[in-house]
């Protein structure tokens, strides 16, 4: 009798402490994915906010245009560029349009 009441609450704390231990096992790896998942958007935040920045100023783009490119790049009107197209071992050239153009025509070709 005095086994029983020996042994019992050994084997009730051995219990215990293996449901505890694999239940902040789970926890762990929850919080771990959860670390992950916040610093690859928070990579992704200041990736996208570098685009934004950056795209954003045309003023920035005709800096980093004259810094990096210096006179390499000119200025064309959209009237004056055309697309080139392979279809069938051949090319196929066409003007580009205008938007405005494009809209009014019977029927606009979507992309």
């Amino acid at each position: 009798m005095k086994k029983i009441f020996f042994y019992t609450p050994i084997i009730f704390l051995i219990v215990a402490t293996t449901l505890t231990k694999n239940s902040t096992k789970k926890l762990d790896n929850e919080i771990f994915q959860l670390k992950e998942n916040i610093s690859i958007l928070e990579d992704r935040y200041e990736l996208i906010l570098l685009d934004y920045s950056i795209l954003t100023s045309p003023k920035k783009l005709m800096q980093y245009q004259q810094f990096y490119f210096e006179d390499k790049f000119a200025q064309k009107k959209l009237e004056n560029l055309n697309t080139i197209e392979i279809l069938n071992n051949k090319l196929k050239i066409t003007k580009m349009v205008k938007i405005d153009e494009w809209i009014k025509s019977p029927f606009p070709k979507f992309l």
